[in-house]
């Protein structure tokens, strides 16, 4: 029995230390290859090219004897850093990515970075570029911002939350360090970003293709209708559009095609094989399509969803090489067209030039219900830039999206060395430029952010806007939301810009005012039904601006009252609700308190600190999920937390629920 209890007590101890310790996690350095895309030629002809901005780059070393990048010591572009793998002061770059990074940043030789006269700490938490440990990345962040970094680059990245990482990334930048980090390359699913890149003060930036010719993108359009289809990697392109029948050839095997006339038509064909453990690679299937005739060959999902087909397969042989235009399409869109096919139908293919495109790797939001990720796009498709033993590479990834970021805020910090990171952030979010998919539809904000960075009208730009995002939650309950926006300008001057709203429908009404240095901007809504709506907050000053909005229209509605610091909630709802979970954020968007509600029965949450909190109540009806979120400013509160551990209440709960037993397990023990 003495050995049973004493079994129960370490485990009951295990279960409190991994409450209070999150485990040093294994973090994935973000290594698809990527492209530089944005140039900074306006600030560089003004005369600015990052002198005397430290950018700290945090992942695999920094080879510093590549002749674009040399020398380390005061007087090289190296001028700090440290190796955490190795426990010394030379971050040498042994898998190439961090040069990679640095390169695109601060290159200054036959090859020129966007703020080559920018300095460079290096810090080489990786030797493989395969993992990292997220202790690391935390000593990394603390190391850089006692070596006075102006800014952090994270081009590594998890698709989880690391609460670590995030309190080293928000203390950094409540210390005047702006943080750039890269969103991954996990898409194109959505809710695939995790730390850094989640983290509300990170600059997280996406992946567009290129201003190359190789950034194609390409429409099936059938009887006006047009899908969008990707080319596949290392296809064929084609000099005009192609017009033609669609015939469908199964999997696109020699059998298949066999007794199909092919020849000058689009073939349809089904990604995989109907015979289990048959591979039919795409480099096949464009071969066979190739031999038999066809102009194109279009692929479709054997799952739900889009892909990116890659031709680059031996499967074929070392002589193989595509002959034709191949492209994926997802498997909504092919089983639509294939149903078309029933009676001769002509599609045309389109295959055009399209550098904003973003790309199919970067990684997508949401990431919260309260902020937007990413918060814009940069190039990250086929950019060529320094890499190991003097050469050159051709990289893609969003790794390489973020220092076009990080390069952009040196150049801006050395004009206005004043910026907060916030403003920063602010600055470049709210100049990027508009980024369309191949059928001319705005991206989502969930994929591309505000959009593509714009360095130039980032230099230009007077105007601070703060919040650089909106979000409004209105209801039939709550038909109407002001929201305050923060104006200031670089130059001091009064701002006095010009305002206007596009949102595209007619059922939401907005209206909008400046009071000395605030924007007031007050939604309203008519007969619309519930669901997420997109659109743009418009500001002519200096430079075109704009803010991203997003309204959301609930069912029902999470009323938050406040005395003092105890907060009380009362929901409204269209429909009947039996149970619900209202969860609390703080202003770092940290859980405060999680608890259960029924309409006979209500909490209260007392808070201890002013600021901004964050509430979503999940409505259980019938079947479904309802969702409801508001937001309320604590401005002053009579309540005091003697002790804060900075650990949420419910697993103070269980730690004291731990305490108890292990106490009472521990009395047992000793009386045996």
């Amino acid at each position: 029995m003495r050995w049973i209890l004493l079994v129960v007590f370490l485990v009951l101890v295990g279960i409190g230390v991994f409450t209070l310790v999150q485990a040093d996690q294994s973090i994935g350095v973000l290594l698809d290859k990527s492209a530089k895309y944005v140039g900074a030629q306006h600030p560089q002809d003004l005369g600015y090219y990052g002198e005397n901005i430290k950018v700290a780059i945090i992942d695999t070393g920094v080879d510093y004897t590549h002749p674009d990048i040399s020398g380390l010591g005061p007087n090289g572009k190296i001028i700090g850093g440290y190796d955490f793998v190795e426990n010394d002061n030379t971050p040498q770059d042994t898998n190439g990515h961090g040069t990679e990074v640095a390169g695109i940043i601060a290159a200054s030789g036959a090859m020129r970075g966007i703020a080559p006269e920018a300095k460079i700490l290096a810090y080489r938490v990786s030797d493989t570029g395969n993992l990292v440990s997220s202790d690391l990345i935390v000593k990394a962040i603390q190391r850089a911002v006692q070596d006075d970094a102006d800014i952090i680059n994270l081009s590594l990245g998890v698709n989880r939350t690391n609460d670590r990482i995030e309190d080293a990334i928000n203390d950094a930048v409540r210390k005047g360090v702006v943080v750039v980090a890269a969103a991954g390359n996990s898409g194109p699913e959505l809710a695939t970003i995790g730390s850094p890149g989640r983290d509300t003060n990170a600059i997280t930036v996406g992946a567009t293709y290129n201003n190359i010719t190789a950034s194609l993108v390409a429409t099936l359009e059938i009887n006006g209708k047009r899908f969008q289809v990707l080319p596949m990697i290392g296809s064929d392109k084609i000099a005009e559009p192609i017009i033609s029948d669609i015939v469908f050839g199964k999997y696109g095997r020699s059998s298949d095609l066999a007794g199909i006339d092919v020849k000058d038509k689009i073939l349809l064909v089904e990604r995989g094989s109907d015979i289990k453990g048959e591979l039919v690679y795409f480099a096949t299937k464009e071969k066979n399509a190739a031999d038999s005739g066809a102009k194109t060959v279009i692929v479709y999902n054997n799952e739900p969803g889009v892909f990116l087909g890659d031709l680059n397969s031996k499967a074929e042989g070392p002589e193989y090489h595509p002959r034709i235009l191949a492209m994926s399409m997802s498997k909504e869109d092919g089983l639509l067209v294939r149903s078309m096919l029933a009676n001769k139908t002509i599609g045309m293919v389109n295959a055009f030039y399209h550098p904003d495109f973003v790309s199919f790797f970067s990684s997508r939001g949401p990431v919260s219900p309260f902020y937007i990720k990413p918060d814009l796009v940069a190039p990250g498709v086929f950019v060529n830039t320094t890499s190991l033993h003097g050469t050159y590479n051709l990289t893609s990834g969003t790794s390489f999206a973020a220092p076009h970021v990080s390069a952009a805020s040196a150049l801006l910090l050395q004009k206005n060395p004043e910026l907060t990171p916030q403003q920063i952030k602010s600055i470049i979010s709210t100049t990027t430029d508009p980024v369309s998919d191949t059928l001319g539809n705005l991206f989502p904000q969930e994929i591309s952010g505000a959009g593509r960075l714009n360095i130039t009208k980032a230099f230009d730009a007077n105007l601070i806007i703060n919040p650089s995002f909106a979000i409004f939650d209105l209801s039939p309950f709550v038909k109407s939301q002001t929201i305050r926006f923060d104006l200031s300008t670089i130059d001091h001057s009064k701002p006095n810009p010009k305002i206007d709203v596009d949102f595209g429908n007619s059922t939401i009404k907005f209206d909008h005012w400046i009071e000395d240095s605030s924007l007031f901007v007050k939604a309203e809504v008519f007969d619309q039904k519930p669901g997420q709506y997109q659109g743009d907050i418009l500001i002519s000053d200096k430079v075109p601006q704009h803010i991203p909005v997003l309204l959301r229209i609930s069912e029902g509605t999470i009323g938050v009252s406040n005395y003092n610091g105890k907060l009380d909630f009362k929901i409204d709802s269209q429909k009947d609700w039996s149970y619900a979970k209202i969860s609390v954020y703080n202003d770092d968007y940290r859980l405060v308190n999680s608890f259960a509600v029924t309409p006979e029965k209500s909490e209260s949450v007392t808070v201890a600190n002013t600021g901004k909190y964050f509430v979503q109540a999940d409505l259980k009806s019938d079947n479904e999920t309802i969702t409801l979120y508001n937001t309320i400013s604590v401005e002053s509160t009579d309540h005091v937390i003697a002790f804060d551990s900075g650990i949420p209440n419910h697993q103070l709960v269980i730690l004291g629920i731990i305490g108890a037993v292990v106490g009472i397990v521990g009395l047992a023990i000793r009386r045996k």
